[in-house]
């Protein structure tokens, strides 16, 4: 049995970064809703953004999807980016 290298492993992620995100616009920003965090089991409500393709990503608190997550990013003036959940 063979297994990915971790730089295997790094190039499909990025692959598949790349094929649902590079080139997308973003149209929309909101935090899930309080419905749809009883419906995922989540108490913490994640910001979500949508795409004009009509795709949409949120940040979670681990690969399982056990709760909504905070997203972090720098702007282009080194400026620190914080999204918070919200409860």
């Amino acid at each position: 049995m063979s297994f990915a290298t971790d730089a295997e492993c790094q190039a499909s992620w990025v692959s598949c970064g790349e094929k649902h995100l590079l080139g997308r616009k973003i149209v929309k920003i909101r935090y899930l809703s309080k419905k749809e965090c009883e419906l995922m089991g989540w108490f913490s409500r994640p910001i979500v953004i949508h795409f004009d393709d009509g795709s949409l990503v949120y940040p979670s608190q681990d690969d399982e999807g056990n709760d909504g997550g905070v997203l972090f990013g720098h702007g282009p003036d080194g400026e620190e980016l914080t999204f918070p959940v919200l409860r």
